[in-house]
């Protein structure tokens, strides 16, 4: 693409950044109230069969990520043009999925302005090293990288560790209002379970929200991982880095299947999302389908994206994702150079 081409690819945004107030609340409804019905449906078979109770946690989960895209989208300000409305919507939306609105959305707009740049990573991105930064990493990093990207780490115990305890905190030099928001958002999440127990009981409790919150929580991060995660992707430094590009190269299309892509909130349109976050979930694939240039954006299907569980490490000098096995290749090549030198 041409410098110019992708600077215009912006403006072509421009009719799809609004708020549609009628296509908002009708989200909310087909996605809250069967939310609502498969929680209540997996209690009730409780007393049937728990494998029916595990079918319907399924499918219930796909509906709480689908409740995390609204809340993603209020922390845009694009679900609603009201900003009130959106905080609103977006702090009932985190109390249900476990993020404090204000705090997610301050880490999120950073994640927008910097993705892909690598002098500017650690708020709200993946943890990502190079090959050179691994080369010349202590050997306790070297391990906690390796844990970190570990599969059955980072989808397993990743989606307890960040939304259950990270979630529940502020950052240090958090304002009032982000403070309070976290608070607000944590006592609602109190009440709220400690309800359900008294109401069913801890145990029936737990039998149904556990496998939905893990499922949701699992799918949520691979989301997130996959859209930044694939083999020709796009890093570069600061003084390289440019916004457009970041979006358009940086994120991928991951194209999934219609039920996969509803539940999900069109998020697989992620180029779109990172080129324009103004535009709402429900404007994402108009938005992709009326410009023949982001259809070309990289794309990934679902059978695909599995492959991307392979790639570790950002290889600078040859712009890709590669795995653990190319730093052997690294070393031997720049020993080898260095030999040449002498």
């Amino acid at each position: 693409m041409t410098k110019q081409l992708l600077t215009s690819l912006k403006k072509e945004m421009a009719p799809f950044e609004k708020a549609n107030r009628n296509a908002s609340i009708r989200q909310l409804f087909n996605t809250l109230v069967p939310f609502f019905a498969l929680w209540y449906a997996a209690y009730l078979s409780l007393e049937v069969s728990y494998l029916l109770t595990l079918a319907l946690s399924v499918i219930a989960s796909g509906f709480l990520v689908r409740i995390f895209i609204i809340f993603h989208d209020c922390c845009h300000n694009s679900f609603f043009k009201s900003r009130k409305a959106n905080k609103i919507i977006g702090t009932i939306a985190g109390v249900i999925t476990l993020f404090p609105f204000t705090q997610w959305q301050r880490d999120h707009s950073i994640h927008h302005a910097t993705s892909s740049n690598l002098d500017k990573r650690g708020t709200g991105d993946i943890w990502v090293l190079t090959v050179q930064e691994y080369i010349d990493a202590p050997f306790w990093t070297k391990i906690g990288y390796r844990l970190y990207r570990n599969p059955f780490i980072m989808f397993g115990l990743g989606p307890i560790y960040q939304f259950l305890i990270i979630n529940r905190f502020n950052r240090k030099d958090a304002k009032w209002k982000e403070r309070l928001n976290t608070y607000i958002t944590n006592i609602s999440i109190v009440a709220l379970y400690s309800g359900l127990c008294w109401l069913i009981g801890w145990e029936a409790f737990l039998l149904v929200q556990l496998p939905i919150f893990l499922l949701s929580g699992s799918a949520g991060i691979w989301l997130f991982y996959i859209q930044h995660t694939f083999e020709q992707s796009y890093f570069e430094v600061d003084s390289e880095w440019e916004y457009v590009k970041a979006a358009v190269e940086g994120s991928s299309y991951y194209k999934l299947p219609k039920i996969l892509q509803w539940l999900t909130g069109n998020i697989g349109f992620h180029h779109v999302h990172h080129l324009s976050p103004r535009v709402p979930n429900y404007l994402l694939e108009e938005a992709h389908n009326e410009s023949e240039a982001l259809q070309h954006a990289p794309t990934i299907t679902l059978a695909k994206s599995l492959e991307s569980l392979r790639f570790k490490l950002w290889d600078e000098e040859n712009k890709n994702f590669v795995g653990y096995k190319a730093v052997k290749k690294y070393i031997q090549k720049s020993n080898t150079v260095v030999t040449d030198k002498a």
